[in-house]
């Protein structure tokens, strides 16, 4: 399913190396995160830290329950 697919605030696992914004740190495959809304061509997603991270829209991902 493609980010932009899934509803708001919802947990899912980055199924592909997803493309990021330049200076961010990497997202690993298989890496859980909390998805908040797409922005644009990136989406606002946060880690289990809580830290921000920002994944490209069209990044191919699974829900978690």
């Amino acid at each position: 399913m493609k980010l932009y697919d899934v509803p708001r605030n919802t947990k899912i696992r980055v199924m592909e190396d997803a493309k990021i914004p330049p200076a961010h740190r990497d997202i690993d495959e298989d890496e859980i995160l909390m998805f908040h809304h797409v922005d644009g061509m990136y989406s606002l997603c946060s880690d289990s830290q809580g830290n921000a991270v920002h994944i490209a829209a069209w990044t191919e991902v699974e829900i978690v329950q």
